[in-house]
Order: structure tokens, then sequence, then C-alpha cells
């Protein structure tokens, strides 16, 4: 087990609904979000994941925009992307702006680049999905060399090359940290561990325990590679309230219709009341009660060997305040009990 677990928070900046009942606006979400990144601040928690989207359900298109607005206004949580969609966007112009991010956050930044769940960014910047894994695995090439911050030379088939290339503004002190988010195929894992980067596993679904053979295998990829240790972290969503009840009761219409809207787009079945308790049961969806949640962090934080558990506490329409409560819960009582457990 890692001597130290960081507790961080994720968010896709879900367009959520207002006091009353209708959606907010997307630049609302997007002040509200800023405000929930500065109560984590206030309350100790280590990370803020901010996700890049470019549909009408979730406010943030430009994460780096928002990040720079949580550094300015906080003083030590540490601030990312989840994720960076590097396949459709340009590894310089990433860096460069994460570089930007670390300066005005004195050194805060962090950036998590994958291949994205979502694929609404490729025909809006002109990819073509059917180079969805050459783009993913030549931009993380160049991405891996540019983190060096020496003069790049890189040449590739996805955009122009680079001959002793500088890039600015250069990271003030050490590297950018840069996590690979995986979802969950070999592939994916041993790549992560071939860059020597660490590796965020998103767990939307299941037993978080099934991914426990990803984590062997990152650690023996590391190894192979004769990559020293790296660190290595788990998104999963779930929400906290006084109660089991209670947080169920709260969460499910959101969550429910969040999952029928993507389902739509992707073929799914209804999510069923039965099926959500399930999850909340076995699964990975951490709703419930302080005492609840923080069981099954500890179960997964040993699981899998943890250096890092973020929350995805943003979920379709569950309202801000509801929103800010979770996070206070989380940081007031799961998080001291979680770090109590481990010890």
């Amino acid at each position: 087990m890692p001597e130290q677990v960081e507790f961080g928070l994720d968010t896709f900046g879900d367009v959520t609904l207002g006091p009353s009942g209708a959606p907010l606006s997307h630049a609302q979400v997007i002040r509200n979000l800023i405000a929930e990144a500065e109560l984590a601040d206030e309350l100790g928690l280590d990370f803020i994941g901010v996700g890049e989207h470019h549909r009408a359900d979730f406010a943030v298109s430009a994460p780096e925009v928002v990040l720079a607005a949580i550094a300015a206004r906080t003083s030590r949580i540490r601030v990312g992307s989840a994720v960076t969609v590097l396949s459709s966007d340009d590894p310089v112009r990433v860096f460069e702006r994460f570089s930007t991010v670390d300066a005005i956050s004195n050194g805060r930044a962090e950036v998590m680049l994958g291949r994205g769940s979502f694929t609404e960014s490729f025909p809006l910047f002109g990819f073509d999905l059917a180079d969805y894994e050459t783009l993913f695995e030549e931009r993380l090439q160049l991405f891996a060399e540019l983190l060096k911050q020496q003069p790049v030379t890189w040449s590739g088939t996805t955009r122009a090359p680079l001959r002793e290339q500088s890039v600015y503004p250069p990271v003030e002190h050490g590297t950018l940290k840069a996590w690979v988010a995986v979802g969950g195929s070999p592939q994916s894992v041993v790549r992560a561990a071939r860059y020597g980067l660490p590796m965020m596993l998103a767990i939307i679904g299941g037993a978080p325990a099934r991914f426990a053979p990803f984590a062997q295998l990152y650690r023996e990829a590391l190894e192979r590679f004769e990559v020293g240790p790296q660190p290595l972290g788990a998104h999963i969503p779930g929400y906290i309230a006084a109660t089991d009840e209670q947080a169920r009761d709260e969460y499910f219409p959101h969550y429910a219709a969040m999952a029928e809207r993507i389902g739509r787009e992707r073929g799914w079945g209804r999510m069923t009341r039965a099926h959500f308790e399930q999850e909340t049961r076995d699964g990975a969806l951490f709703v419930g009660s302080p005492e609840t949640v923080a069981a099954k962090i500890v179960d997964t934080v040993r699981a899998l060997g943890l250096d890092r558990f973020d929350l995805k506490y943003s979920a379709g329409t569950v309202p801000h305040e509801l929103s800010m409560n979770s996070i206070a819960l989380y940081a007031r009582e799961v998080v001291p009990a979680v770090r109590e457990a481990l010890v």
C-alpha cells in the first residue's frame, strides 16, 4: 500500500438544475464549478479534475481556462483535466496551455490524457474516427517528448513534424505531471507503462476489484520497461448524503436521466432503480452515507493498491447545492475515515 493516498474530485461540468427546476445556463454551471473547487480547496482535498466535452449536456469545452480560474482563486489544491482528449487536440498546444496553468497555480497543474469516451470532438475539429488509434498513439508519443522540456525532433502522420523545436512557457519547477486515463483495455495499460506515465483507471461500472489484473499488469509492465514505480489512481462516480436512503433518492433521478440520455445514443438499456441499487451495493457507484462510501473506498484502495482516489462527484442534473453538500461530507467525514482505516 502507498504510504499516503491522495483524495481528489472530478467533474465534467454537467449542466445542472437550478432552484426553479430548470436547467442552468452553461455560464452559471461554470461559475458554480469554480465555487465547488474553492470549497474543495478550503476543506483540504488534494485534487480537482475538470473534463472536456463539446456537447449540450456538459458546460466545459475548455478545461484549461476553467482550471486557470480555479488556480487563481485557490491556494493548495492541485488542478488538472479529467480528461484532455489528446486525439483531437495538438500536443504542443496542450503542453503550452497546461504549462501556463502550472505557472498561474505556482506548480499545481496536472494533465490527464485520454482518448475520451465521447467522440464529438473528432468531427468538430476535422478528424476522422478511422484514425482513432493512430491519432492517440502518435500524439501521446509527441507529448511524452515535450514533457522532457528539451528541443524536440519528431515526425508522424497526423501533424507537421518538429525539428529541434522548443515549446514555451517551460514548467518552472520539475516537470508537468501527466497521467494517462485508461478505460480498461490491456493495450492501453501497457502503453501507459511504456511511456512511464502515471495511470488513472476510469471505473464506471461493475465491481472495482475486477480492475486488479490491470493494476498488476501496469506494475509488471513498468518493471519490464525498466521504469520506476508510478502513481496509480482510480476515477469512480459517487455521491454522499447523511444516509444511504437519502443519497440514493437524491442521486437516482439525475443519474438515471443522464444514463438514459447517453444510452439512447449508444444503444444501452434503460437504467432501472433495481440496476441502480445493485451498482450502489456491489458496483462502481459510490453512493450512500459517509460510512458506506468510506468503506467502499477502503476496499477499492486496498484491492488496487491506489495512490489516488478521485470521486466523480457530478452526475447529470444534480443541483449545485447538493453537490456542495456531498463535497463537504467527502472531505470532512469520508476522507478522514478512509485515512484512519488505511493506517
